[in-house]
C-alpha cells in the first residue's frame, strides 16, 4: 500500500514490520521529559496469534497493508469458534475465539461486521464503532455524586463489565464504543 510514519497508527490497522504482518491493539504517543518523543504500540502477530509491545521513534516508517473488508452478519459462538454469515451467499464462516478476544464483550448476535481479508486470508473482524447493550447488573448510584465525578461498574447483557456514569440502572439499554469500551450515553426505547 504505501509508507505511514507511526504516528499514523489506529487501532485496527494492519502493517508489515520487520516481513511480518500486525494489526495494531492499541497506541499511544509518549513523550518523557525532555526525550524525544515516541509511539508505544501494543500489536497482533497476523501469523502467530502472539501479541507484542514495540517502541518506534516518530520518526519512524512502516508500510500499511491494503485488506480487503467484506461485511457479514454475527450468528452464534459454539466450541471455540464465532460464526458469521454472508448476507448474500448466506455462506458461513468460522472464526476462532483468539481472533475476537477484545470484541466478543460487545458482540451480538445479528451484529454486522467488517471482515479483513488480505490475499483471500481472514485477518480481523471490526465491530460497528458503537453498539447499543442492555445493563444486566449495576451498583447502586452513591448518594451526593454528580455526573462529572463518579462513575460505577455495570454489567452488560454479553457478560463485560464497564464503568458508567452514576443515574445508569439495571434494565437501561445505553450505547458503548467498541474501540475503547467506553459508555456513550442512554439509548431512548
Amino acid at each position: 500500500m504505501g509508507m505511514i510514519n507511526v504516528t499514523e497508527l489506529r487501532k485496527g490497522m494492519i502493517f508489515r514490520w520487520e516481513g511480518d504482518l500486525y494489526r495494531v491493539s492499541e497506541t499511544q504517543h509518549v513523550t518523557p521529559g525532555n526525550w524525544r518523543g515516541m509511539v508505544q504500540c501494543k500489536m497482533k502477530s497476523i501469523k502467530t496469534g502472539s501479541t507484542k509491545q514495540q517502541r518506534f521513534g516518530t520518526g519512524e516508517k512502516v508500510e500499511t497493508v491494503g485488506s480487503e473488508a467484506r461485511e457479514m452478519e454475527f450468528l452464534y459462538e459454539s466450541g471455540g469458534s464465532y460464526f458469521f454469515m454472508d448476507p448474500n451467499s448466506y455462506e458461513e464462516t468460522g472464526v476462532p475465539a483468539e481472533m475476537m478476544e477484545e470484541q466478543k464483550g460487545f458482540l451480538l448476535p445479528n451484529t454486522n461486521c467488517q471482515m479483513q481479508y488480505i490475499d483471500g486470508v481472514l485477518v480481523g473482524v471490526d465491530l460497528p464503532t458503537t453498539v447499543n447493550l442492555r445493563v444486566t447488573e449495576s451498583e447502586p448510584a452513591l448518594r451526593g455524586a454528580t455526573v462529572t465525578n463518579q462513575s460505577k461498574a455495570a454489567t452488560l447483557e454479553t457478560g463485560v463489565t464497564i464503568r458508567v456514569p452514576p443515574f445508569v440502572d439495571k434494565g437501561e439499554l445505553i450505547k458503548v464504543d467498541t474501540r475503547t469500551g467506553e459508555y456513550v450515553e442512554r439509548v431512548k426505547e
